[in-house]
């Protein structure tokens, strides 16, 4: 699936094995007095609700909780993520032990195995690489280059641009290959380029030097010249790529370009070979071209590069893509720099938790089908199915009494939601993994076969019926997505867990976490990017103008409020990059505190812990993003995460929701404050 078209929220829920959903309600029918639901322990008196939101509900938990070593952050979602891995270690260790329970197990437990086997991985040391290595050094010209990137593509090796098959932007029955900008070291352009920004110019000085490091392990005689040049290519592909919020315009995204027409968009790289090496030759008759102004100035870095620099950055590229997987010294100086420099953590996660995530990354739906049927009860996919069916009551309800869009736009946003499709817990069949050959002793040689046949069933694709069924996460990963070419929603059952859905607990807890999860993913829909999208998948204006704006003025207060807050002295949240997830978070919160008050039926809601219903509401939100995160990776995120950080999601929602005013009774003076002329009110 194209990745700059899923769009992903970490959340997570839990729903009760043994809890029953009504038709208007998500009560948990048990015999226990229901709870708050509320962490009412960490709750900080002396900063007010009023005040700082966040603070108020989670400054106990922020004095005193600790970001575990081999963590560049913490909080609710990490710690349910950590929560999990025991879970998927077991199966896996279980397949290990029990290679006769089947391929599927047999094929998970070699898989880890040969991650596990250290010994193996010291004697061997780069050697797994030999043969990738031995290609880029045979290059002879630079006219070799594009049947590389294309064998770069198959082993999931990054280059300058790469390819992703997923339906066409305006016709949702046809899969088509879109070719993206990509080839960087650092996680962004700003990295390479602001030079004024000490910390970001501290991280491209250390860069360098863990380049030539990387090299000089696999043998290379000239690593420090090398790394100089590469980290210099970088910088000139950095000042031609588009920047994190023009790459979310899909309509800017979308250029069809025929096949016989792509090399005079880029004179010096012939496509021939390079679709050819890729298998996409007679399958389509155009490609989409994301960022053609940087295709363009690759072709131009192609001739102005000298052919060995090529090479150079095409092994750095190799050597960091499979370190993970190789000797000691390799996994070590590449922690070093990504997850120390890069990051801030200051411990490498334990063997056995980067053996998980590797097998998931190559047997995901095998892995998968083993943790629905041991950790995910029948009775949590209804219970879910309920939920959601409750929030897409309220949307519709909303839409047709929003005052600011006109009935023609309001039919259409009808229409759409009406064709939305809901996916829960697991896929309705499961990913067959029958073609993929595992070897206990040959950790690289897997992660290449898995790659390859990943790439391979992308690829085949092209020419066939779209497939409704694919999931774009594995049932065990803890998040959730919308996709607008499918308009579809989705919640993989890891993210059934608390802190967003707790049976023992009041309906009001679970409406603002999971009742805004689901809400969130709707929002997703009609966000910026989303609302651009129909009800079946095409990227289609189904707006009236004078509504269009009325929306955009919407937003751009958004916009502007994300752009006020700062996360650490010299950064602030970048309003436009964040604008569909705030968009969403706003949004979805909104529908659920509908959906939550129609669930009560006109009746009074308890008051439980002492907090009322509605503030049990708003709390269970809150509470959702309480997080620490370490200095380094919060200035990644800010550059790179379309997500503000949790503080922000918490009190930048909450300050535009006119029911968290009434619940909190925050008054102009407070810090939450915002004049009714000034809060965003979408739905």
């Amino acid at each position: 699936m194209n990745r700059h078209l899923l769009s992903a929220l970490t959340l997570a829920l839990l729903a009760s094995a043994t809890s029953h959903a009504s038709a208007h309600g998500a009560a948990a029918t048990t015999s226990a007095k229901p709870t708050s639901g509320i962490a009412v322990e960490y709750i900080d008196p002396a900063v007010r609700a009023q005040d700082d939101f966040f603070t108020h509900l989670s400054g106990k938990w922020l004095a005193t909780a600790e970001i575990p070593a081999d963590k560049s952050s913490w909080g609710s979602f990490a710690k349910l993520h950590e929560d999990t891995q025991p879970q998927l270690r077991a199966i896996i260790e279980q397949s290990a032990a029990n290679p006769q329970a089947g391929a599927d197990a047999q094929r998970i437990g070699d898989f880890y195995a040969s991650f596990m086997n250290e010994a193996r991985l010291e004697q061997l040391g780069s050697a797994p690489l030999a043969t990738t290595l031995a290609h880029i050094a045979a290059l002879q010209d630079k006219q070799g280059i594009p049947a590389l990137m294309a064998q770069f593509a198959k082993l999931g090796i990054s280059a300058p641009f790469v390819g992703g098959v997923h339906q066409d932007n305006k016709d949702s029955t046809k899969y088509v290959i879109d070719f993206f900008q990509s080839g960087l070291g650092l996680p962004d352009r700003d990295y390479y380029l602001k030079h004024d920004d000490a910390r970001l110019a501290a991280i491209l000085a250390k860069y360098e030097p863990h380049v030539a490091a990387m090299l000089t392990l696999a043998g290379d005689k000239n690593a420090s010249a090398n790394a100089k040049a590469i980290v210099a290519l970088e910088t000139a592909l950095a000042k031609v790529q588009w920047t994190p919020v023009e790459l979310r315009d899909p309509v800017k995204a979308y250029n069809k370009v025929e096949i016989a027409k792509l090399n005079a968009l880029t004179p010096n790289f012939d496509w021939t070979p390079y679709l050819s090496g890729l298998g996409v030759t007679g399958k389509v008759d155009y490609v989409i071209v994301s960022q053609p102004s940087y295709l363009k100035g690759v072709s131009e870095l192609l001739a102005a590069t000298p052919l060995e620099t090529w090479k150079a950055y095409f092994t750095w590229k190799t050597i960091r893509t499979y370190a993970p997987y190789l000797s000691k010294a390799f996994v070590d100086e590449n922690f070093a720099f990504y997850g120390t420099t890069l990051s801030g953590a200051k411990e490498i996660s334990p063997r056995w938790k980067r053996g998980v995530m590797t097998v998931e990354g190559a047997l995901g739906e095998s892995v998968g089908k083993l943790y629905v049927e041991q950790h995910f009860p029948a009775e949590r996919k209804a219970r879910m199915e309920a939920l959601v069916g409750n929030l897409l009551v309220a949307y519709k309800q909303s839409i047709n009494k929003l005052d600011w869009m006109s009935p023609a736009t309001k039919k259409q946003a009808q229409v759409k939601l009406a064709k939305f499709t809901t996916k829960i817990g697991y896929p309705n069949k499961w990913r067959d993994y029958s073609a993929l050959a595992v070897s206990k002793d040959d950790l690289v040689g897997n992660v290449q076969r898995s790659n390859m046949l990943d790439f391979n069933k992308e690829i085949n694709k092209l020419g066939k019926p779209i497939d409704r069924d694919e999931w774009g996460m594995t049932p065990q990963t803890i998040n959730a997505y919308y996709n607008p070419e499918m308009n579809e929603i989705v919640f993989p059952a890891a993210i059934l867990q608390p802190p967003f859905f707790d049976a023992s607990a009041d309906d009001a807890v679970n409406y603002g976490g999971i009742g805004a999860v689901i809400g969130h993913e709707i929002s997703h829909g009609f966000d910026d990017q989303g609302s651009q999208y129909d009800g079946d998948g095409n990227l289609r204006n189904w707006w009236t103008e004078s509504d269009g704006k009325n929306f955009e003025k919407k937003t751009k207060a958004l916009v502007a409020q994300y752009n006020a807050f700062s996360p650490l002295p010299g950064y602030t949240v970048n309003g436009e990059l964040t604008l569909g997830e705030n968009i969403a978070d706003n949004s979805g919160v909104a529908i659920a505190y509908k959906a939550y008050k129609l669930s009560l039926k006109g009746k009074p809601a308890p008051v439980i812990d002492g907090l009322t219903g509605d503030q049990r509401f708003f709390m269970g939100f809150a509470q959702v993003w309480r997080s620490k995160m370490r200095d380094p990776e919060m200035i990644k995120r800010v550059k790179t995460d379309p997500h503000s950080p949790g503080q922000f999601r918490a009190n930048g929602t909450m300050r535009n929701q006119p029911g968290f005013y009434d619940a909190f009774k925050v008054k102009k003076g407070d810090k939450m404050y915002l004049a009714p002329q000034e809060r965003v009110i979408i739905w």
